[in-house]
This record gives C-alpha cells, sequence and structure tokens, in this order.
C-alpha cells in the first residue's frame, strides 16, 4: 500500500508539469510495461482518455499506434538499460500513427528509469517523446539517418550474408575504387577482388554503383 501509494505521489509530480513540457510523457510500470500514465497532449493527439489509455495491453497499444519494424532496434536497447539497472537514458526513432491517420509520423523518444521498487529494482520507466517536423525543423543530416535506419532495417538479412573480406572490398566499392586499386590496397590478386565483387552484387541482389553506395552508407562503411 506505501509503494502504491509512493506511485501514485510520482505520476501526480509528473502529471503537474507535463502541461510545461514541449514533447509527449509516457510512464510504464514494470516489469510488463503496464500503461500507467500518458500526458494530456499526448491522449489529445491520440483521441482517447487517459482511462482508454490505461485499459490497453502493451501489446494492444503500440499494434495500434506504433510501426513494429522499429521496436527491432530499440527494444534491445530497453531491455539492456533495465537489465543494467542504470540511471543512463536510452534514445531512439520511433514512428507513430495518430488516430484518424493513415501516414506515420516521426518521433525522437528517450527513455530511463524513473522509480525503483525497494528492492531496488526498476518499478517505473519515463518516456519523453518529440515529434520530428520534416519540413521545418529536420536537417539534411537528420533525414539522412532516418532514411538509413530504415534502408538498414529492411536489407539488414541481405548485409548479414556477407563475409568480412566482402565488407571489406564493399567499402572500396561504394568510394569508386576499380578492381585493380582495391586489390593493391588489400594485397589481393585482381582474380580474387572480381570474385568478391561479383558475389557481393550475389548477395545483395543488385548491379546498382547508387545501390551500393546506400548499403555502404546505412551501416556505417563510408
Amino acid at each position: 500500500m506505501i509503494l502504491e501509494n509512493k506511485i501514485k505521489e510520482q505520476i501526480q509530480q509528473i502529471n503537474s508539469v507535463s502541461s510545461f513540457c514541449p514533447g509527449i510523457v509516457v510512464i510504464f510500470r514494470m516489469p510488463s510495461f503496464k500503461l500507467e500514465y500518458m500526458s494530456p497532449n499526448g491522449l489529445a493527439l491520440l483521441g482517447i482518455s487517459l482511462e482508454e489509455f490505461r485499459s490497453f495491453s502493451t501489446q494492444e497499444y503500440t499494434e495500434k499506434y506504433f510501426n513494429p519494424e522499429d521496436a527491432k532496434d530499440y527494444s534491445p536497447k530497453l531491455h539492456a538499460m533495465l537489465d543494467r539497472n542504470t540511471d543512463e537514458s536510452i534514445t531512439f526513432f520511433q514512428q507513430v500513427k495518430y488516430n484518424g491517420r493513415e501516414d506515420w509520423a516521426w518521433h525522437l523518444s528517450s527513455m530511463k528509469i524513473l522509480m525503483r521498487d525497494e528492492q531496488g529494482l526498476p518499478l517505473l520507466v519515463i518516456n519523453m517523446s518529440f515529434k520530428i517536423d520534416p519540413v521545418q525543423h529536420v536537417t539534411q543530416k537528420v533525414e539522412r539517418i532516418l532514411s538509413e535506419n530504415n534502408f538498414r532495417r529492411k536489407h539488414i538479412h541481405l548485409y548479414t550474408q556477407l563475409t568480412k573480406r566482402e565488407i571489406e572490398i564493399l567499402k572500396y566499392m561504394a568510394l569508386g575504387k576499380s578492381s585493380l586499386e582495391t586489390g593493391e590496397e588489400l594485397f589481393l590478386a585482381l582474380g580474387t577482388v572480381e570474385t568478391h565483387r561479383k558475389n557481393i552484387r550475389k548477395k545483395l541482389q543488385t548491379n546498382e554503383y547508387y545501390e551500393l553506395c546506400k548499403f555502404a552508407q546505412a551501416f556505417d562503411l563510408i
């Protein structure tokens, strides 16, 4: 009972200042990620009440409003943070679909442990999410990061087929190096380089230089 009162008090404190926050505040209860709180600005965007929000299971909530592909990137980071039980926050991009909209809206989110239980284990996790306006506020660099993030997620199953040597040669291909130049740099025979380049194109399912460059950029080779 004392712990429940502490939880209510903590959430009331957050609620008292949430209207001054530029982002949307969400609080989850561990260990099941039970939905405990969302700030009024977030509820307004979703077109629901706090009671409706709290009635969702975590799975229902995420399937209804979030792109499930994004979770593949941030879920491991979130669980690692909880396992380490650290006060450090994690930051990630999410795509959100508001009620009645068909398109996704990009958000930058940051999460950290807000409160621990009597054993010192994570009890409440707080998330603050900021909408990214692709017209007014996103620089070209951030736009590129978002684009590369989508490309990496869609093509990682192809990229992971490459060997360490093929990844090395892909970098040289993206830099515009010829087979001869690559061989000289890596001390490889010309025929060996040509074979690797052929296998790279086959595994990545493209013969286009532009596409090869996208792989190199998305996977931080250049």
